[in-house]
């Protein structure tokens, strides 16, 4: 690993080395239970020599602040997704400073390829050729997809109930699929039981440190694209909650590079029928028998596996949560569409939901980031409940003008 870079156990605090096989502080996992959320989850930690290194002046190089040398990160373009500035969304609303983090953009179409990216090079680095991963579909097609240009084999468990676009992708990449009957829950479980079996390196988010440090790069991108402005407000979907912990974790690495004096306000969206980290964070109290059932699959988790770590994550920056209904989902969906030309997913689509529920207490003179994760093309069936399909007409010009209104 490049010098210095460590782990650090979120739980305990104990520091460690980086190594392939350490994925939990190995004394905090013991205290680990099936079907609940992890303890032990090491977090990458900052060499001490880079602190207060990064003045706004300073163009920032991600590979710089990430733990594997870029030699051995896939050839594949993942990141640099473009920042929109929602001009017509602002003028509906009357906000002058509204962004669209696209991430839909990515080679697999999510945000998961932040991840994946990492992963892979990771994997490649300590000459790992095989990787484990237990998704609802877009950590799947991510991690193959990635794995693919990294000529890496991938063993995918799935629920039943994953979109068949994301299924087409992974079989396209050439992964192996294990499609399940039970949730992702059951799904992640069987995963890291297959790991133990094998060997082969496992990419569960949260499990796998990876993951988090990943996904921490969508905040180096958006404080740089921003320039000179500052986000006051960032609005980000969540699921099992290591997209919170990444992007906490993004600003926080930055804050301590001395890029950023202040960390924005995370406002983590969530499903009313995928609420497991809300209730949490809210009400202090964690329901493993909870069950999710929301149209955003992306995001729908019964019991969280980071569970832990993201409600710590939230209260440490004095961040918030909120919830919108699959209804304000998909048409949050629809108005992102019509209205400013971004197609993106359900649970993509929550952070708008989630700001536009939110958007009365906000001043609006505010910079407010939409983190969208996934393009809309992932998931055309949850789409087409927001739309109607049109009917068809005569091939004839005469009768569609008489016809068309």
């Amino acid at each position: 690993m490049k010098k210095d870079f460590k782990y650090k156990c979120d739980n305990c605090g104990k520091i460690y080395s980086i190594k392939i096989d350490l994925m939990l502080c190995p004394v905090c996992r013991e205290e680990n239970i099936e079907g609940k959320p992890l303890k032990g989850i090491l977090k990458v930690q900052l060499p001490k020599e880079l602190k207060n290194s990064l003045s706004r002046k300073k163009k920032i190089n991600i590979f710089d602040y990430l733990p594997i040398e870029e030699k051995y990160f896939p050839p594949i373009n993942v990141g640099n997704t473009p920042l929109i500035e929602a001009k017509n969304i602002q003028k509906d609303l009357d906000f002058k400073n509204i962004y669209l983090k696209f991430d839909g953009t990515n080679p697999t179409g999510s945000f998961k390829d932040r991840a994946s990216y990492l992963v892979s090079a990771f994997a490649k680095k300590n000459k790992v050729n095989k990787i484990v991963v237990a998704s609802t579909g877009n950590a799947a097609s991510s991690m193959a997809g990635i794995a693919a240009a990294a000529r890496q084999k991938t063993f995918i468990f799935l629920p039943h109930t994953a979109p068949k676009a994301k299924l087409v992708q992974c079989l396209q990449y050439g992964a192996k699929l294990i499609q399940i009957k039970g949730s992702y829950d059951k799904a992640f479980d069987l995963s890291l039981k297959f790991s133990e079996k094998t060997g082969y390196l496992n990419r569960n988010t949260a499990y796998n440190p990876m993951t988090i440090e990943g996904k921490k790069t969508v905040s180096f991108e958006i404080v740089e694209q921003l320039g000179e402005k500052k986000a006051d407000f960032v609005f980000l979907p969540v699921g099992d909650g290591v997209i919170l912990s990444g992007v906490i974790k993004g600003f926080t690495d930055l804050k301590y590079l001395q890029r950023i004096k202040k960390i924005p306000k995370i406002i983590g969206v969530q499903s009313k029928k995928s609420s497991f980290i809300y209730n949490a964070f809210k009400n202090k109290k964690y329901n493993f028998n909870y069950k999710a059932n929301t149209i955003a699959d992306s995001i729908s988790v019964d019991v969280a596996r980071n569970g832990y770590m993201a409600v710590k994550d939230l209260k440490s920056i004095d961040g918030d949560m909120v919830l919108v209904s699959d209804k304000e989902i998909l048409s949050a969906q629809h108005k992102l569409a019509k209205i400013n030309g971004v197609f993106c997913e359900p649970s993509s689509a929550a952070s708008f939901a989630g700001f536009l529920k939110m958007k009365k207490n906000i001043s609006k003179n505010k910079t407010i980031v939409l983190l969208l994760t996934g393009h809309g093309l992932k998931d055309i069936e949850a789409a087409l409940k927001a739309v109607k399909l049109p009917k068809t007409y005569k091939a004839d010009i005469n009768f569609i003008m008489r016809n068309l209104y």
